[in-house]
């Protein structure tokens, strides 16, 4: 079994190099949970093909993706192994709170279901900003979802 690989290329100062902080960060001995989603789901029609930031959902060379931001932050950026995509969490997802689940996105249903559940190895390529995505969910607690994730954070940094 090969085990997730944690690459973090930047090296500066500020939100990049955040480590993580009262967290037992990611787990590199077990592989990653991935799920799909897709604009035409009932629970994303509200919101057609925009992410939570009000950007368009991609689908190509660069992939949206979402997770819960306190285990992963907006602005994350990782590829697959065996693929040469790269994907972006710049969406979350109620259903993903607690969890350490990344959704990708898929452009149609059909896609959606066959690609399914699945476990992989991931490659964090830029690691995204914890405070910056405490500032996006705080004005959005009043959502439970929101108000959880931004618990979580605060207790992160």
């Amino acid at each position: 079994m090969k085990y997730l690989t944690l690459i973090l290329l930047s090296a500066g100062v500020g939100c990049v190099s955040q480590p993580y902080v009262k967290n037992k960060g990611i787990d590199p001995n077990i592989p990653i949970r991935t799920t799909s989603y897709t604009h035409n789901e009932s629970s994303h029609l509200k919101y057609g093909k925009l992410t939570c930031l009000g950007t368009t959902l991609r689908h190509g060379k660069i992939v949206s993706a979402a997770s819960d931001w306190s285990f992963l932050p907006v602005g994350t950026e990782f590829k697959i192994e065996g693929c040469d995509r790269t994907y972006i969490i710049e969406d979350i997802g109620s259903a993903l709170v607690g969890t350490e689940t990344i959704d990708i996105y898929t452009p149609c249903r059909h896609s959606m279901k066959r690609r399914g559940t699945r476990h992989v190895n991931i490659t964090i390529t830029k690691m995204g900003c914890y405070h910056k995505s405490l500032a996006i969910l705080k004005p959005r607690t009043h959502r439970q979802h929101a108000r959880r994730m931004v618990e979580s954070l605060e207790d992160k940094i």
